[in-house]
């Protein structure tokens, strides 16, 4: 597209006084500001209104769900077509790096106090950026031995461009963020040796554990959950000899499994799901792109079991199901389908027992309890993300990390 073409979908935009685009969106976007700098041709402004809010902008306008969020409130989409803003915030994204345009990192030290930051992913970075902005360091652990957390083991690149990802850590570290890698929570650091060197600490390490149900009595091969399959594909480390593949779930994590599984060279992939099209969680243009690149699709059924050959699983047990008051029950029909692999992608839980053992205050179902401000029980300790919001989207993790930040420097700089 050139400026005019960009230009002139930027002038969908109302501009509505009262903003329910902005107001839609987790991280409260300033919308019609940056677009009324794009019909000005004014693309520098229209990056520093998105960066100065958000230094993961770029990321948000690939993976989040805007027809649900920002463009679902846009108020030119009553009757037509809804102003492009997530299309419109890649472009002035995309612009700003081809050009080579980032934030001013020079920013003077405010405080000699630091925070620590349990976990690179979408929470963690939001709250170095903010804490940064502000003069104040802190020290990122990652668990893991590359940074970006589910950014970069748990989207693949088809989706978002780890380029990005990197572009978004390095203007971290010019901020003076420190990043250390290969430090689990429980194994390598505690929140009392942490505390003991850092007067506030955030965790942000998600949801670790996936959510798996038996399919046999015996042991079975080719059995994955999505957390380690989808880094096996991140890490490039592909899986070999997946045959035919059944993924088990209807969210956006089952549908970049899916695709994974294609890219990793399967016979055939399936997605299997106990709901209808109608109540899948998974973004329309997710299941678009999987069926497009020939992922089949299987609407309202459950998988119970696995048929197997010396632990090789050689078909899946299924049921038909019905929605009933908007959930899937069982129904009538059982019958078995062809696959060699599963993998279970059905949502991702807060690792209770580590999070208990660190003395946290936990929900119910074993996310971290927090008030208003993003603090846990123990003071001074904050959280956000998937380990306190369940099923939590990128967007919403960032403004979780974005206001533990906040709440942090109004402490430190009071």
């Amino acid at each position: 597209m050139n400026k005019e073409e960009i230009k002139q979908m930027a002038s969908w935009c109302l501009g509505c006084k009262t903003k329910p685009c902005s107001k839609a969106c987790p991280m409260h976007t300033n919308i019609p500001e940056f677009i009324e700098k794009i019909k000005e041709d004014n693309f520098k402004e229209a990056y520093n209104i998105l960066i100065e809010n958000n230094l993961l902008s770029h990321v948000c306008s690939l993976v989040c769900p805007q027809e649900n969020q920002c463009e679902g409130s846009c108020v030119r989409g009553i009757k037509q077509t809804p102003t492009k803003i997530g299309t419109l915030e890649r472009i002035v994204n995309e612009w700003a790096e081809e050009n080579n345009l980032k934030p001013d990192t020079n920013v003077l030290s405010k405080t000699d106090k630091k925070v620590a930051i349990i976990g690179s992913g979408p929470a963690g970075l939001s709250c170095a950026y903010e804490l940064a902005k502000k003069g104040i360091r802190s020290v990122v652990y990652e668990k893991e031995n590359v940074l970006g957390g589910l950014l970069t083991y748990g989207i693949p690149d088809f989706r978002l461009d780890k380029k990005i990802v990197d572009r978004i850590i390095e203007i971290l570290k010019d901020y003076g963020v420190e990043f250390k890698t290969g430090f689990a929570l429980g194994r390598d650091i505690s929140l009392k040796d942490l505390k003991a060197e850092y007067e506030y600490v955030f965790i942000g390490i998600g949801a670790e554990l996936s959510s798996m149900y038996k399919l046999s009595n015996e042991k079975l091969e080719g059995v994955y959950d999505s957390d380690e399959f989808l880094k096996a594909y991140n890490f490039n480390k592909p899986i070999k000899n997946l045959g035919k593949v059944v993924v088990i779930g209807g969210g956006n994590v089952a549908m970049d499994s899916a695709r994974a599984a294609v890219r990793m060279g399967a016979k055939e992939v399936s997605i299997i799901y106990r709901r209808d099209r109608v109540h899948m969680p998974a973004r329309e243009i997710e299941l678009d792109d999987c069926l497009k690149e020939g992922v089949k699709f299987k609407e309202l059924v459950r998988v119970i079991s696995a048929n197997s050959d010396n632990g090789k699983i050689k078909s899946v047990h299924c049921i038909n199901t019905k929605i009933v008051d908007g959930k899937a029950v069982d129904s009538e029909g059982e019958f078995d389908y062809e696959a060699n692999s599963v993998v279970f992608a059905i949502g991702l839980k807060p690792n209770k027992e580590l999070l208990m053992n660190e003395g946290l205050e936990l929900e119910d179902w074993g996310a971290i309890k927090v008030d208003e401000n993003n603090q846990t029980s123990i003071e001074n300790v904050y959280s956000g993300g998937d380990v306190v919001d369940n099923k939590s989207v990128v967007c919403k993790a960032l403004a979780s990390g974005k206001k533990a930040a906040l709440n942090i420097i109004e402490k430190i700089l009071q």
